[in-house]
């Protein structure tokens, strides 16, 4: 059993991640709009009709955007914790509202669900582990600091999205006032360049196949230059940065050798095809 998994935005103008196995597929964070998760889930040749649940890691604009229209479109279950409930703002129908606690897994067919919590100014912020069978991918953004909870479930991970938002002199010598750059890199904001770094060198193990670079602010990181510092020491992983303008490829995460797949072809008309697949 693969699992197969995408950026479909990331960065601080919205964030939306898709795992999924063949038959059923949840999106962590929905924070651009329902129409544009459909052009985008169009695009990659992947069946809406497949997810069956949003999961909500906090309550910031760039993370919730789109999830009351998209719930309420396709009658989708929100899995969100009371206090980032009590904060959002969601105008959630309530038969979809599904209350999410740390370490209590959620299962949505043969996809498994787990919430930990993490470093980040926000009400109740947790991070996920999405799994089928032996299969791990880690959803790993909006983390002030790489704590024990982080490094446990990254060490387990054979795919991950993990911040980079910033390089740490950018950001020194940037624009930004004096406490947005603290509060940036005060231990309840944002992963630098080089604390995620550290947390891959340090932990990655050895089967993890795909790293996606999650995260990256616009005005103080560079995509080249992160994937510049983590391409010296990938081993044998791909790493690929999430970009905040468009979505990734697909990619196929199982025990087979890592490759990203397309899943959608366009015929002579112009009319795009799905592959049964999805």
């Amino acid at each position: 059993m693969a699992l197969y998994i995408t950026s479909l935005n990331s960065g601080s103008n919205g964030n939306c991640y898709y795992v999924g196995n063949q038959h059923d597929a949840v999106l962590v964070d929905v924070g651009i709009s329902c129409r544009e998760v459909e052009k985008r889930m169009l695009r990659l040749g992947l069946n809406i009709r497949k997810v069956r649940a949003i999961f909500v890691s906090h309550e910031h604009s760039d993370h919730i955007r789109g999830i009351a229209v998209l719930s309420k479109k396709y009658q989708l279950p929100v899995y969100i914790t009371p206090a980032t409930h009590r904060y959002c703002g969601l105008q959630l129908e309530a038969h979809l509202v599904r209350p999410l606690q740390g370490y209590e897994a959620v299962h949505i067919g043969e996809l498994a669900v787990i919430a930990f919590p993490k470093f980040h100014d926000a009400a109740e912020p947790h991070s996920f582990v999405v799994s089928c069978k032996e299969i791990n991918i880690g959803v790993f953004t909006d983390i002030g600091a790489p704590c024990d909870h982080l490094i446990q479930h990254f060490k387990k991970c054979h795919a991950a999205f993990l911040e980079a938002n910033y390089d740490e002199q950018m950001l020194a010598q940037g624009r930004y006032p004096y406490h947005l750059k603290k509060r940036i890199s005060g231990g309840h904001g944002h992963l630098s360049n080089r604390q995620a770094l550290e947390l891959f060198k340090t932990h990655k193990p050895l089967f993890m196949s795909h790293l996606l670079l999650s995260h990256l602010s616009k005005d103080n990181n560079c995509p080249d230059l992160a994937r510049n510092l983590f391409n010296a020491h990938a081993g044998g992983t791909q790493i690929i940065v999430a970009s905040r303008y468009e979505e990734t490829p697909v990619y196929q995460i199982s025990d087979q050798e890592p490759r990203s797949i397309e899943l959608s072809s366009v015929t002579d008309d112009g009319l795009q095809q799905q592959f049964s697949l999805f």
